[in-house]
C-alpha cells in the first residue's frame, strides 16, 4: 500500500499541531489523524472515537510496527515541510473546508 497524498492542516493550539489526511493508492483516504506535541516530541495519533466508558479506541491504525514507522516518518516529514512553508494554521476543522 503506497501513500499517494498527505495533506497537513496546521493548527495553532498548544499541544495539537496539525490534522492530517492521508490517501493510499489513490483510492482510500484516512482523515483526522493528529500530530500532537508529547513529552518526548511529536506523536502521530490515529483517528479514534470515544467509547461510552470515556476511553478512546482507534478507528483505523497500522497493524505492523514497520508500517507504523513508515507512516509516521512520511507524515512527520510532510508536517515539517508544511511548517517550513510558514503557512498560517487554520482556524477550523479540516473537514469544514
Amino acid at each position: 500500500m503506497q501513500i499517494t497524498e498527505i495533506r497537513v492542516h496546521l493548527r495553532s493550539e498548544d499541544k495539537l499541531k496539525a490534522f492530517v489526511t492521508v490517501t493510499f493508492d489513490g483510492c482510500f483516504v484516512v482523515r483526522n489523524m493528529k500530530i500532537i506535541e508529547g513529552n518526548k516530541g511529536l506523536i502521530l495519533c490515529m483517528p479514534s472515537r470515544k467509547l461510552p466508558n470515556g476511553t478512546y479506541k482507534d478507528v483505523a491504525h497500522p497493524i505492523t510496527v514497520d508500517y507504523r514507522k513508515f507512516l509516521e516518518d512520511n507524515i512527520l516529514q510532510a508536517y515539517e515541510a508544511e511548517v517550513k512553508k510558514g503557512t498560517l494554521p487554520g482556524t477550523g476543522h479540516p473537514d469544514d473546508a
